[in-house]
C-alpha cells in the first residue's frame, strides 16, 4: 500500500488557530469534515479551546449554559478526593470512573479553506457552535454529505444527556438549517450515504453501550435523513488485530465499480488508532464483500504518534479525484493532516469475505 503523506503536514496546528474565546487557548485543529464547494477544499475543523490555567489548585471545566446563552467555566478542586483528574481531557467521579463530570475543553466547529488542498486559511469566527442542551459540552468530529446542492452536516453532540449526533444542512457554508438530534445517546461516528439505495438513505453509526456489546459498527436507514430506523448491526470488532478493540465510521462511503468503499478507525486494547477500508455491496450496503486485514494508514510520522492524545490517525474525510483519494485526517488528538491513497490499491489490499 503506498500513502504519500503531504510534504506540508500537518496542514493545520493549534498554533495557526486564534481562539474566539477571552482567556482561552486553542488545544486542538483536528478531526475535520470535508467537502469540495465552489472550487475550494473546506475542511471543518473540531476547534478545541481550554480555559489557560492560572490557578494550579484548580481544573477549569468549560459548558455551554443554555440560561445564560455563552460558554461560562466551572473551576474543580484538584483536591477533591470525589473527583478524577487522571484523563487530562476529562473529570470524573472517582468511585465510578463511568461517571462524567465534565470537560476541559470546549470544541466548535470552525471552516478552514484552500484552492489547492494543501494551504489552508482559517476562517476568523465559528461555523457552528454549541446552542443548546444536547451540546452544552460541545460538538465534534463532523462529517459533511453533499446531496444535491445540500451539504448534510452532522457531528456528535455533547451533554450531560450523553453524546447524541445533530444535524444541520447548508447550500452556502454562511447559513444553515438545524434539524435537531438524529441518533440519540449513545451513538457516535455516524456517515450517510451519499445517494439514496433503492429508495432510502443509509447511514453507518456506532452505538456505545454501557452494559453489553462491543464498540461495532450498524446501518441504519431514512426517508428524511431525520427519522433513522431499521438499525442493524454491520460488522464487529476482531480479536488480536489491529480494530480489537473499537471501531467506527470514518469517511463518507464511496461508490466504486466494485462496491461501497468505507474508511474506519479501528483501535488496538493499547489505544492506537489506524485506518482501514470495508466494501459494502452496491445495491445492499448490510452486505460486506471484503475487509482490511492490515492498516491502509497507521501512525507513524512523529506528528502522528506525538501530541495531544498520541499514536492516532482518525479521519472525518476525503476527496476523491479519479482513483486518487484525497484523505485529510486528524493526527493525535492535536491537529490535521492528509495523505493521497490509491483507491484501487486500496481495494485490491482488502480480503474477501467468503
Amino acid at each position: 500500500m503506498h500513502v504519500h503523506r503531504y510534504i506540508e503536514n500537518p496542514l493545520i496546528q493549534p498554533e495557526d488557530v486564534k481562539p474566539v474565546h477571552p482567556g482561552f487557548e486553542v488545544i486542538g485543529a483536528f478531526n475535520a469534515g470535508i467537502a469540495s464547494f465552489h472550487g475550494e477544499t473546506l475542511l471543518l475543523l473540531r476547534v478545541a479551546e481550554r480555559p489557560v490555567r492560572e490557578d494550579p489548585s484548580k481544573v477549569p471545566s468549560p459548558y455551554y449554559d443554555v440560561v445564560k446563552r455563552k460558554v461560562v467555566v466551572k473551576n474543580y478542586d484538584l483536591q477533591d478526593p470525589e473527583l478524577n483528574f487522571e484523563d487530562s481531557r476529562t473529570i470524573r467521579l472517582r468511585k465510578n470512573t463511568d461517571r462524567f463530570v465534565g470537560l476541559t475543553s470546549l470544541s466548535y466547529l470552525r471552516l478552514a479553506r484552500s484552492r489547492d488542498g494543501h494551504h489552508f486559511t482559517v476562517d476568523d469566527q465559528p461555523f457552528i457552535y454549541p446552542c443548546n442542551r444536547y451540546q452544552t459540552f460541545g460538538i465534534e468530529d463532523p462529517r459533511i454529505t453533499q446531496i444535491g446542492d445540500t451539504y448534510a452536516v452532522y457531528f456528535s453532540a455533547i451533554s450531560a444527556y450523553g453524546i447524541g449526533v445533530g444535524l444541520v444542512t447548508t447550500k452556502d457554508f454562511k447559513h444553515y438549517d438545524d434539524r435537531g438530534l438524529i441518533f440519540l445517546p449513545e451513538c457516535k461516528d455516524v456517515v450517510i450515504f451519499p445517494e439514496k439505495i433503492k429508495g432510502k438513505y443509509y447511514a453507518l453509526n456506532r452505538p456505545s453501550p454501557k452494559s453489553v456489546g462491543s464498540l461495532d459498527i450498524w446501518l441504519s436507514e431514512s426517508d428524511n435523513l431525520q427519522c433513522w430506523g431499521n438499525h442493524r448491526h454491520l460488522m464487529g470488532t476482531r480479536a488480536n488485530k489491529w480494530d480489537a478493540a473499537r471501531i467506527g465510521s470514518g469517511a463518507v462511503p464511496i461508490l466504486t465499480q466494485d462496491g461501497w468503499l468505507e474508511i474506519y478507525h479501528g483501535m488496538s486494547p493499547d489505544g492506537r488508532y489506524c485506518l482501514g477500508g470495508v466494501l459494502l455491496d452496491r445495491d445492499d450496503p448490510s452486505k460486506i464483500l471484503a475487509r482490511s486485514e492490515h492498516p491502509i494508514l497507521e501512525p507513524e510520522a512523529n506528528y502522528e504518534r506525538n501530541g495531544f492524545f498520541g499514536d492516532v490517525v482518525f479521519t472525518c474525510g476525503g476527496i476523491t479525484e479519479g482513483d486518487t483519494l484525497h484523505l485529510y485526517y486528524g493526527v493525535a488528538d492535536r491537529s490535521m493532516a492528509a495523505a493521497d491513497l490509491s483507491i484501487h490499491e486500496i481495494l485490491s489490499d482488502l480480503e474477501k469475505i467468503c
